[in-house]
């Protein structure tokens, strides 16, 4: 019985040996994943990143070889530490670091152990890498900044996190990834296909050969070529004008709304983020909280719009039909509305001002006129308002634009939910006055005002911005060519725009002319408020521009917004009246303006709520020039680009 018995249990255990062997093998093949299989190595082939081009065919950024150090925890082998560490620069206890954060990824996965060697490094470690069982080299594409401009506007890329590689399976711990900017908004188009090789190991776990003679081994696929819209020459030229200086610049094409330069100041060389030095070099950009370079003012900086938000009130009160081109409104050193209330203009008591007028003067008691008639003409303010809004956002404010850009904020344009908790039974239009004159609640980013000046510029429309020409030749997106009209009617815009005409003709920016050129735009000055040891304090004023040219068939739409530069002409009109110029003529005939924009520094500005010095203004005793051997540095780097 007992011999039976001892057969009978060999028969059942062979017979679930064999039907497991069966179901394996050929029942449940289809589940077979040869990525899991631990008696397979993978090597990864990166491929090429694709090129990133300018508008005008100018390569911005290429790649360089960089070489990675890779360790597979469970096949290193006793080694001479010292000396590896020697090789690779590091100390031994950050060998023991990196080696355990190795571990606790996995024990039989690859992972990089150190990153970005240098060719030379290489060159001397690839002779003893025998020595050092486990660890072996991978090379890889680094990328190559063929300029110092756009750091912004190129972006930057970086070893992929946990989430990166948990939201997409083609990323494993060490890949490269787009961190910001282009990079990362045309992360799948630039980083093409990685290939791979399946390696046959033995049960010493010793490298045999191609697994099947390499059947399931794939070539990489480089990524693609891109071109995108801006202009290196202007974003460069706009770059220098900013030093020693903060805020943003944004110029739109506005028959096609492809950007030509992007600038936020104060910005860095995007080479500094590339290889060994990448994490301290980002580590102390980052930590810059008073400075902010890695925060691009141009897409995520928000303020009050100031005076340029005028022409907003303007088009939205032509439209209503609660004013027209030729009545007068009279100014009395301001407005008066309400019981108490009063808001202060500069234009002189008894002035009378039509559209056109008012505009030159950037008149605050025509505009506050015109914004009470447009709220009033309501049985109900809050009714009133929300009309008002949604004219305000039909011009692509306070929304995110949906263009192609990493990054950006939505602003704010209020409306009768937004000032429901503060006013929940009645709402008049004299509570919201400073939205009038681009104050108050209204909020904006310069992307979002050059984008309402090229729909004005159009004469009521806009193309959505956005940063990408071409992608080897392939059509651009049906939304980035597409026009979105505004709720404004065509008849409306020409009285408004030849009110910024004479803005540079005879008004705030008359100073600003540039010969040949028929420029129409609009000056702000914008209150600045900052909380110092909890006590709100009045900083120097903002200084901002919006401006489009030639008046007919535009070319240009820019925004220019320079954090406490006094006043709209001051900074802001010479650098716009310069860009503009550059674009459209390739030189500058205004050198004076060149020159004091170069000569001039706010860092003194930027300094005073550390400082303890005071805000107001004591006439030209406030300006501040840069030391003679800086200027002519600028200098230098201006006779460089030109």
């Amino acid at each position: 019985m007992r011999k039976f018995l001892l057969l009978f249990s060999v028969i059942v255990v062979g017979l679930i040996f064999t039907g497991r062997l069966l179901y394996l093998q050929v029942i449940k093949t289809t589940d077979y994943n040869l990525y899991q299989d631990n008696a397979i190595r993978k090597v990864f082939d990166y491929p090429k990143r694709g090129f990133v081009y300018d508008r005008n065919g100018q390569l911005l950024v290429s790649n360089q070889p960089s070489y990675d150090v890779m360790v597979i925890p469970r096949e290193v082998k006793p080694l001479d530490t010292l000396e590896f560490c020697n090789l690779l620069k590091i100390d031994k206890e950050t060998f023991i670091k990196k080696y355990d954060k190795a571990y606790r990824y996995s024990p039989r996965l690859p992972y990089v152990f150190v990153s970005h060697l240098s060719k030379e490094d290489y060159a001397v470690l690839q002779e003893k890498m025998r020595k050092y069982e486990g660890f072996y080299i991978q090379k890889r594409n680094l990328r190559k900044y063929e300029t110092s401009i756009g750091a912004n506007v190129l972006g930057d890329i970086g070893e992929v996190n946990n989430r990166n590689i948990k939201n997409d399976s083609y990323y494993h711990s060490g890949d490269l990834i787009g961190k910001a900017g282009v990079e990362a908004s045309y992360e799948e188009t630039l980083r093409g296909q990685k290939g791979i090789k399946f390696i046959q190991k033995d049960i010493f776990n010793r490298n045999i050969g191609p697994y099947k003679d390499g059947i399931y081994d794939t070539l990489p696929e480089s990524g693609k070529d891109i071109k995108i819209t801006i202009d290196a020459t202007l974003q460069a030229y706009g770059e220098l004008l900013m030093t020693n200086k903060r805020g943003g610049v944004i110029a739109i094409e506005p028959e096609s709304g492809e950007i030509l330069a992007m600038i936020s100041a104060p910005t860095y060389n995007p080479n500094s983020l590339v290889g060994r030095n990448r994490s301290k070099n980002y580590t102390k950009l980052y930590r810059d909280s008073i400075a902010k370079p890695l925060f691009n003012r141009s897409l995520q900086g928000v303020y009050e719009p100031g005076s340029p938000f005028k022409l907003m009130n303007a088009l939205i009160a032509l439209q209503e039909g609660v004013i027209s081109t030729e009545e007068k409104i009279t100014c009395y050193n301001g407005l008066k509305y309400g019981k108490k209330a009063f808001m202060k203009c500069h234009c002189g008591y008894g002035v009378k001002n039509d559209l056109s007028r008012g505009i030159q003067q950037s008149c605050n008691a025509y505009f506050g006129t015109a914004y009470k008639r447009i709220l009033d003409k309501y049985d109900n303010a809050s009714i009133g308002i929300d009309n008002w809004s949604k004219h305000v956002q039909s011009f692509g404010l306070g929304n995110f634009l949906n263009n192609d850009l990493y990054v950006g904020q939505k602003g704010r344009i209020p409306n009768r939910e937004f000032y429901s908790n503060a006013y929940p039974k009645r709402f008049y239009s004299t509570y919201t006055m400073s939205n009038a004159i681009g104050q108050g609640e209204v909020r904006t980013t310069p992307i979002q005002l050059a984008n309402m000046v090229a729909a004005i510029a159009n004469r009521g429309y806009y193309f959505t911005p956005h940063i990408i020409k071409s992608i080897q030749d392939q059509p651009l997106p049906e939304s980035f060519t597409t026009p979105k009209h505004t709720t404004i009617d065509k008849q409306h815009f020409d009285p408004v725009i030849e009110g910024m005409l004479k803005v540079y003709e005879k008004g705030t920016a008359e100073s600003l002319q540039v010969k040949d050129i028929e420029i129409v735009g609009k000056t702000g000055t914008v209150e600045n408020f900052v909380k110092i040891d909890s006590i709100k304090t009045q900083l120097t004023d903002h200084s901002i521009f919006v401006a489009f040219a030639p008046k007919d068939n535009p070319k240009i739409a820019i925004a220019v917004f320079v954090e406490n530069g006094y006043w709209g002409s001051r900074y802001a009109g010479k650098i716009t009246s310069l860009m503009i110029e550059k674009y459209l003529k390739g030189s500058i005939s205004r050198t004076d303006l060149e020159d004091w924009v170069l000569n001039h520094t706010l860092e003194n500005e930027y300094a005073k709520p550390y400082s303890g010095e005071p805000f107001k203004i004591n006439g030209q005793s406030q300006l501040q020039v840069v030391k003679p051997e800086e200027f002519y540095k600028l200098k230098k780097r201006l006779n460089q680009l030109n």
